[in-house]
């Protein structure tokens, strides 16, 4: 008499469940790339600093006003930038976070949204 092995339903149920978990990785991999178009706009000092970057963290453009632009005072302008740039990669890290928080459910998974 055979005995019968008891685990995850059988082999059609585990064959489904290993072609959902690779559509979800294909899917979060597209998330991935697509983060890398789109991209975060920040401003500081009023708008006279403007930062654009893109979900993988990478630095688009930076717009400087030229009236700011005064040689006796550039660690205004340099404070400026400083501060624009780490607020670009926050919201980039937010943006990212926020999508795949749609694949790992809220759970925080390091290299994931990165």
């Amino acid at each position: 008499m055979a005995r019968r092995r008891r685990g995850f339903g059988g082999g059609g149920s585990q064959r489904q469940m290993m072609q959902q978990v690779q559509k979800l990785q294909e899917e979060m991999l597209k998330a991935q790339e697509e983060l890398g178009e789109e991209t975060v706009e920040v401003t500081v000092g009023g708008g006279v600093v403007r930062i654009v970057m893109t979900g993988h963290q990478k630095l688009e453009t930076v717009e400087i006003d030229p009236d700011v632009l005064d040689p006796d005072d550039v660690e205004m302008l340099q404070d400026l930038i400083i501060a624009a740039v780490n607020e670009a990669v926050d919201k980039s890290q937010d943006m990212a976070a926020d999508r795949m928080s749609a694949f790992t459910g809220g759970l925080n998974i390091p290299g994931l949204g990165m």
